[in-house]
């Protein structure tokens, strides 16, 4: 009964969020990855506006290095909804000369994803971007309000943030400004896999344990692929694995599991003694790594 209360208490106050921004806003867009908190938020701006469709269009800042099953799921979706699907491409930037393509090791597209970003919300004048960061996942993340304003920069500056008295979100913006909005900012991790279940809300299938093609580096298990630089004497082997998150191929890491339902899912995590920020290699690159996205632009 608890888990149920606190479902309907955190859906709500997704719901009213939702709607306040449709209020406060003249052309929101929700940021779709096809990730299981996007997934969220779209059956939960569905709730939000029964019987009208979803009022604002999906944007999906597309690395090129995504997961085939993620992007597979997102064109499903959108089309079994009749919802608006922009895309846009890192590739593009990189094609023009205003990104530059890491080398190395470590090398990934998901910082570049920031350039990608700020130029989609120049070119369609979105003054509110809604995303389905959770305070519990990064401490940086921890730190941002459910308004959470934007210079004409696109910059967030952590210290200099809007009260969110009695849960009033205010929405006022100058000109070039926007607003990240982050409906299920109070959810964890948890509340999210039991609403998935509760909802019977589908999802891609490589958040199941099924047998990939890996390696190990840094006590992480790295997916073997193409976009991902591998050493000589780093072994690829196939092993029973699942992802907790789910971003750019050469940023996420999969975790070893049988967890082949949403219900041995929800145990697997209660039992974990990792974060699920745990398994994204991004977030490695430094203790503040994500506060300096997030300072950039980054969403």
């Amino acid at each position: 009964m608890n888990s149920i209360l606190n479902q309907n208490t955190l859906e709500s106050e997704a719901i009213y969020i939702f709607r306040e921004v449709v209020a406060q806003f003249e052309n929101p867009v929700l940021l779709f990855s096809g990730g299981k908190d996007s997934i969220t938020l779209v059956r939960l701006a569905q709730k939000a506006f029964h019987p009208a469709k979803i009022p604002f269009p999906l944007m999906h800042i597309d690395t090129g290095h995504n997961f085939p099953e993620t992007i597979e799921f997102r064109d499903r979706l959108v089309k079994e909804l009749g919802l608006q699907l922009i895309v846009r491409h890192v590739q593009d930037d990189i094609d023009n000369g205003k990104s530059i393509e890491e080398k190395g090791k470590y090398s990934s597209r998901n910082g570049l994803q920031t350039n990608t970003l700020l130029d989609a919300i120049e070119e369609f004048k979105f003054d509110a971007c809604i995303g389905g960061a959770r305070r519990d996942e990064e401490k940086a993340r921890a730190k941002e309000r459910i308004f959470s304003v934007r210079n004409d920069f696109g910059e967030w500056d952590e210290k200099n943030q809007r009260p969110e008295v009695f849960d009033m979100l205010n929405g006022r913006i100058e000109i070039g400004q926007n607003v990240r909005v982050f409906p299920i900012s109070n959810w964890t991790e948890l509340d999210v896999w039991n609403y998935i279940d509760h909802e019977k809300i589908e999802i891609p299938s490589i958040y199941f344990a099924h047998e990939r093609e890996i390696f190990e580096r840094d006590g992480l298990i790295w997916t073997a692929s193409e976009f991902v630089y591998k050493d000589e004497d780093e072994v690829t082997e196939k092993r029973s694995v699942r992802f907790r998150t789910v971003g750019d191929i050469t940023c996420t890491a999969a975790v070893e599991s049988k967890a082949d339902t949403i219900q041995k899912i929800i145990q697997e995590i209660r039992e974990s003694s990792i974060s699920e920020r745990g398994a994204r290699i991004d977030d490695k690159r430094s203790e503040a790594a994500m506060e300096t996205r997030k300072q950039q632009g980054y969403f």
